[in-house]
């Protein structure tokens, strides 16, 4: 996958309903075995709790869907759940929601509502964010340059990982791994040829977006 979204990092978000206790506890994952082994994790971590439902996604078209009720009434709780992340278009994600019995019966709707919102809203709580894959690509300029290259960066919207300002000024910029050979030839051009860069394998650079746009992170 080039591009996609997914939790920001493993999580848990709580809420009680009617006195139920309903715990959502996020894990990025790679595979199923991940997912298995994650699910039996939180399991165990709750083995006294009512239920430990769960669900999630693996690949760009969610070729991989998975939902497990643990005992709820079918189609109540991993289906919801489910639903939840396709909903949000989360990839390669687990969730397990777990559920301490208040003594008060929600019926089936109310289970629904109740597994559904919590992991909605416990992604967002925790954090969602945009995954894609793109080129490093390192270049120094003179300080004469600088107004003409920070213009331009900001009306191509690329992202500046790093600036140092020292005899000369160096940058690291992160590209999609298609835009290299482009943003090459527009430098070139707006530097008059006076400009060599070093092309870095390409990594997945991380955006948190939703209510918190203040963060960004390369892995």
């Amino acid at each position: 996958m080039q591009k996609y979204l997914t939790i920001k990092e493993t999580g848990t978000y709580e809420q009680i309903i009617n006195k139920s206790r309903f715990i959502a506890t996020f894990s990025r994952i790679e595979n199923e075995k991940q997912a298995q082994e994650f699910i039996k994790e939180v399991r165990q971590i709750h083995r006294s709790a009512t239920h430990n439902c769960s669900a999630y996604v693996l690949g760009e078209h969610d070729e991989v869907q998975r939902a497990h009720d643990d005992g709820e009434p079918a189609g109540t709780a991993g289906v919801p759940m489910l639903e939840a992340l396709k909903l949000m278009q989360l990839k390669n994600v687990a969730v397990v929601v777990t559920r301490y019995f208040g003594g008060i019966k929600l019926g089936a709707g109310g289970l629904i509502r109740a597994y559904n919102g919590t992991v909605s809203t416990g992604a967002k709580e925790i954090g969602i964010v945009l995954r894609s894959r793109q080129t490093a690509l390192k270049f120094t300029i003179s300080y004469d340059q600088l107004g003409n290259i920070d213009y331009y960066l900001k009306a191509h919207n690329i992202a500046i990982a790093h600036q140092d300002y020292g005899v000369a000024v160096d940058f690291e910029i992160f590209v999609d791994p298609l835009e290299v050979e482009p943003v090459q030839n527009d430098l070139s051009e707006l530097l008059r040829g006076q400009v060599e860069f070093t092309v870095g394998e390409p990594r997945f650079v991380e955006t948190l977006i939703g209510r918190s746009m203040q963060n960004k992170k390369d892995n």
